[in-house]
């Protein structure tokens, strides 16, 4: 199993109605959810590790779930509210407005970190989550206990505007990524840590992928790089994309035999490139609808 560990909350996205009032549409969504979504849809062996609520938005995010094969077994419930976050969208790009206090999935505790067997080949992190204590730092002592034992990933999808306590964020967020065999960042995000994919490499991680937009994603190992082209696509907008990405990368990770630490530490640009194009050509349908709606594995056949 691919466990993904962080937010599950409820896109508010705006529409409009049939009189041409402007309104909300609830959409389960959430950057580590949208993943675990794609994951499941994709034929992966997918898991979704995050407090879950009681409400009929919590019940919402487990239908979900159950729709695109998700096993979300391990996540605590509780009747805290579901996290919301209403969506604006400018020439696509979607800005947040989130809605997270004493919410069951923020208040996520160390106490409800999940015993993990040997079924669990991977963990991935990023998100929200790693921002809003107490759950930012029960994620990051799951990460702590779990790397060296199974495969990490991660994507830190920062946003500087809801960060609080930046001093705390970036000491917990060095520590998480230290511990990653895979990161996944944005050219934004590079420039926000101040760091580079070599920096990153030498400080243990195994590959560093780096999202440019449509110029496409670059690849890094300590032996070299490669960039791996964008998928052309008519962009609705980009909600979901580089969490489709995420899944994509780790579906193809899974099916070609490399989703563990060993395997990870030989491979090559070459036997990597197959899972990078696999969530590039996942994202650009992703990207092509409107929302999170990640596609299914035989849209990609």
């Amino acid at each position: 199993m691919i466990l993904c560990c962080g937010e599950a909350l409820i896109d508010m996205l705006p529409r409009e109605t049939t009189a041409g009032e402007p309104a909300f549409a609830p959409l389960s969504g959430g950057a580590v959810f949208n993943t675990a979504m794609a994951l499941g849809r994709l034929g992966a062996p997918a898991g979704y590790f995050g407090g879950l609520s009681t409400d009929l938005f919590g019940l919402q995010l487990g239908a979900t779930l159950d729709a695109s094969n998700v096993d979300y077994s391990l996540s605590p419930r509780s009747d805290r509210p579901t996290t919301l976050a209403f969506v604006t969208l400018t020439d696509g790009h979607a800005k947040y407005a989130f809605y997270d206090e004493n919410t069951a999935g923020r208040m996520l505790a160390e106490s409800d970190l999940p015993a993990l067997d040997g079924s669990c080949q991977a963990l991935f992190f990023g998100g929200i989550s790693l921002v809003s204590e107490p759950a930012a730092d029960s994620y990051a002592a799951l990460c702590a206990r779990e790397a060296g034992e199974r495969v990490v990933m991660m994507d830190p999808n920062i946003r500087p505007g809801f960060i609080k306590d930046e001093a705390r964020y970036r000491a917990r967020l060095t520590g998480m990524l230290s511990s990653a065999d895979i990161i996944k960042v944005s050219d934004e995000d590079m420039e926000w840590l101040g760091t580079s994919p070599a920096d990153l490499i030498a400080n243990g991680t195994k590959v560093v992928l780096v999202t440019r937009g449509a110029q496409g994603v670059d690849l890094h190992l300590a032996d070299g790089s490669a960039r791996v082209p964008a998928q052309k696509a008519t962009v609705v907008d980009t909600v979901g994309a580089g969490d489709t990405f995420n899944a994509g990368l780790l579906a193809g990770l899974h099916r070609d035999s490399l989703l563990t630490r060993s395997a990870l530490a030989e491979a090559t640009l070459d036997t990597l490139r197959p899972a990078v194009e696999l969530g590039a050509r996942a994202a650009a349908i992703t990207v092509s609808r409107a929302g999170a709606n990640p596609p299914w594995e035989h849209e990609l056949a």
